[in-house]
């Protein structure tokens, strides 16, 4: 009888998870990164090496990333009109609720892995006023953690989390991202 090590069992069984989610063979790799990520052109998600009290993270870092992979297009012709990290905020909030709608037990997963994270301090706000953050960061917060942190904005800003909230399609966030970042 072969006796395997626990991290290469469980990382089969997430690379697994993965796939069945993306309903493709994408290719999964662990390599020492500092967060998660999808590469829309090459198929790879990649998941970093972090160590945690549970897999509820791991987890929730990957349904992220197969958001990626069902929703956001292999598109770039965006960039010379809007920087990519307003469309990167708006597109990670958008998968994320297209995530929870596919696959309706996926919203516990996002809200214990995010408050996971907030329990250790990931984002880094324990000494910090979130409410001094740049809007984008403000908003980005919101969506992840809103349950956990109170969050502040002025009825203009308010305009612009229901408008995210509401995106369904990448064109929808192109023009709010657009938006968005003529507003700041």
């Amino acid at each position: 009888m072969c006796v395997y090590n626990k991290a290469i069992i469980m990382n089969i069984v997430k690379e697994s998870l993965a796939k069945l989610l993306a309903t493709e063979n994408l290719i999964v790799e662990h390599r020492q990164v500092d967060t998660a990520q999808f590469n829309v052109e090459t198929r790879v998600l990649t998941l970093p090496m972090w160590h945690h009290n549970s897999n509820l993270v791991v987890d929730m870092l990957i349904a992220h990333e197969v958001g990626h992979a069902l929703y956001t297009p292999n598109r770039w012709d965006f960039v010379k009109d809007v920087p990519l990290s307003f469309v990167n905020v708006t597109e990670d909030i958008r998968i994320e609720k297209l995530m929870k709608r596919k696959y309706g037990g996926l919203a516990k997963c996002f809200y214990r892995g995010y408050n996971e994270l907030h329990e250790e301090d990931f984002f880094q706000l324990e000494d910090e006023d979130i409410n001094e953050m740049t809007l984008p960061d403000r908003i980005n917060l919101y969506f992840k953690l809103g349950n956990f942190v109170d969050i502040n904005f002025s009825i203009e800003e308010k305009h612009f989390v229901a408008r995210i909230d509401q995106c369904e399609t990448f064109q929808d966030v192109l023009e709010v991202s657009k938006d968005l970042h003529d507003f700041c």
